[in-house]
């Protein structure tokens, strides 16, 4: 009896191992699921919703913007537009005639169909040859005498003929022709066949272009610009006439000029020139006819084509 008994405890014994491994698995298992970082306890908490699961935050952080609607470029603020229309005008005037306007904003130039087209400057031109002295004499550290620029005010304010032709000496004379075409990026003017100032080419396009290099420092340079575009403000006498009297009075004090007029006796033309600087604009206007019919007929048309472009205020 005490024989079989034993067997049936040694033949118990087995199965009594089976089970207890199966208990240690399990708690092993538990254990596992339970012990942070495990990848059961990942797997654990991601199935039952655990908040203490890891989570990809770059994901779980980013804005939802499936509902907003897409973003859009911010309009660039529009210019004010420039008192000239781009228009084309056919007037009753004798002669060749031709302008143009540069946005000195945008560099956009208009103007008439012919404004490519050139005239002999006369004394328009002195702008550029005061402009290209005062530069000239700060380029070399040198300060102008006041004698000197009493001078220059002559040449601008009053348009002196013997004074323009000292200071187109100084300056080198066609040599100064030329730098205003390489400053100034000048496209249709020239030098004078006799190298003579009153026989530079320019285009309305050119005289724009020249007004706009004044305007932005190139000409004179930075010392000296303030002070020329005053001086041209105060243009006075024979030469006040053309473009800026297109304007209210109350305006006109503000657009700084320098005019030409010449009889030309071999051609027997009368050649008018008008260059004017505004706030955000330049213009060039040129008139060309016969010599019998005086200064005053051009003079008075560099206003009336100037008139005829600009934008109705009404």
């Amino acid at each position: 009896m005490a024989g079989n008994r034993r067997a049936r405890a040694g033949d118990a014994s087995p199965l009594r191992l089976i089970v207890i491994a199966v208990v240690l698995i399990g708690l092993v298992l538990v254990s596992l699921r339970l012990m942070p970082g495990s990848p059961l306890a990942s797997a654990a908490a991601a199935k039952w919703g655990d908040p203490s699961a890891p989570v990809d935050r770059a994901a779980a952080e980013a804005p939802d913007r499936s509902s907003r609607p897409s973003p859009t470029a911010s309009p660039s603020p529009s210019l004010e537009p420039l008192p000239f229309a781009d228009k084309q005008i056919d007037l009753d005037i004798e002669g060749w005639y031709a302008w143009s306007v540069l946005d000195t904003r945008t560099g956009k130039i208009i103007g008439s169909e012919n404004m490519d087209e050139t005239n002999t400057t006369a004394s328009l031109i002195k702008a550029w040859i005061v402009a290209d002295y005062l530069r000239l004499a700060d380029k070399a550290g040198q300060t102008p005498s006041d004698a000197k620029l009493a001078d220059a005010t002559r040449i601008i304010r009053d348009s002196d003929n013997t004074r323009a032709e000292q200071f187109y000496n100084s300056v080198g004379r066609s040599a100064s022709i030329k730098r205003l075409i390489s400053i100034c990026k000048t496209t249709d003017s020239s030098v004078a066949a006799d190298g003579g100032w009153s026989r530079t080419a320019l285009s309305p396009r050119d005289t724009a272009r020249l007004g706009a290099c004044i305007s932005d420092g190139r000409a004179a340079g930075p010392e000296w610009t303030k002070w020329l575009i005053n001086e041209m403000r105060l243009v006075r006498g024979a030469g006040d006439f053309g473009i800026r009297k297109a304007f209210p009075e109350a305006e006109q004090k503000k657009i700084a000029i320098k005019n030409g007029w010449i009889d030309r006796t071999k051609e027997q033309e009368m050649h008018i020139n008008c260059l004017a600087i505004g706030d955000n604009w330049t213009m060039g206007v040129m008139v060309r006819y016969p010599i019998n019919m005086g200064y005053e007929y051009g003079m008075k048309n560099c206003q009336k084509i100037t008139e005829a472009v600009l934008r109705s205020t009404t």
